[in-house]
């Protein structure tokens, strides 16, 4: 590493055309530019500049030495820049990872604005419902729903989501409409919990309270499947209400019991454990933020 400092040292004095100029760039004594530059000499044993009262000449190794250096410094000021065109405008590729959910219209909504407005910026996608390895997979930004229990990543609150209770009105006209929380243990439930049953606990309009233990007659690892069981009129469901928004309005779904309330659905961004995050990831978090907040 002492001879890269070394050959940066040289490389500016060629340029700057004397020590003295050098030491000024560089913020530096000129004896101690000179001993940098003897020190080289003196490693490779050759001489590289021949030194007068007047001027600096190089010499035929000299002249070889200082095109590597040269090249060594523009390939350090290029790797400078790409840090900076990363810290400070969003370049490069983006790796997201979300639930499978996500995979709509709500994350295109939020990100396609971004890249349109910054060409150099390029995205890839994974989708996953099982929470996977960000580090291994070399992942930027995760979406995650609920509190964060890796200590490795940094959580950052991007919204909360109502949720609701819903059915379809086939499931509705076989099974009926539920008029209390305590109906809702006679109805078949579609579940995201695969494997256990489910606890909900709704707060009413005067601040009562009821929990549910609610055994699911249908269990997916995946929120797009679970849907399609729910809009198939085979069962009762709690949903994000952004998610299902569009549903409740055209009325392929129903809500239920809507003086009663879910405790709300926190939505967050995670990102590996760093100091300091490119603008590829900041911008991206502002983004998806406006837009789930929306």
């Amino acid at each position: 590493m002492d001879d890269l400092k070394r050959m940066a040292v040289f490389a500016t004095v060629v340029d700057k055309g004397s020590m003295n100029a050098a030491a000024r760039e560089l913020s530096m004594t000129p004896s101690a530019v000179s001993q940098h530059v003897k020190k080289l000499e003196a490693v490779h044993g050759v001489v590289l500049l021949h030194r007068t009262t007047r001027k600096l000449t190089l010499t035929e190794a000299g002249r070889l030495f200082y095109q590597g250096c040269a090249d060594m410094l523009a390939a350090a000021r290029l790797a400078e820049q790409r840090l900076a065109e990363l810290r400070d405008a969003p370049v490069g590729e983006l790796r997201l990872a979300a639930t499978t959910g996500f995979a709509g219209p709500l994350l295109t909504d939020a990100l396609a604005p971004l890249l349109a407005a910054h060409p150099k910026l390029t995205l890839r996608l994974f989708f996953h419902d099982e929470t996977i390895d960000m580090v291994e997979h070399r992942i930027d930004l995760a979406i995650r729903v609920g509190q964060l229990a890796d200590s490795r990543l940094v959580a950052r609150h991007l919204a909360d989501w109502d949720c609701v209770l819903c059915a379809a009105p086939s499931y509705l006209a076989r099974h009926g409409t539920p008029t209390h929380p305590r109906d809702l243990e006679q109805h078949e439930w579609i579940a995201l919990e695969a494997g256990r049953a489910n606890w909900a606990t709704l707060e009413g309009p005067h601040g009562e309270t009821e929990a549910l233990r609610l055994e699911p007659r249908i269990v997916s690892n995946n929120i797009v499947a679970a849907r399609e069981f729910l809009y198939a009129g085979l069962g009762v469901a709690i949903q994000p209400e952004p998610e299902v928004r569009a549903a409740l309005a055209d009325g392929r779904l129903l809500r239920l019991l809507p003086c009663w309330r879910f405790a709300p659905l926190g939505i967050y961004a995670v990102t590996p454990r760093r100091d300091a995050q490119p603008a590829k990831v900041r911008y991206a978090i502002d983004a998806l933020r406006e837009r789930l907040r929306a």
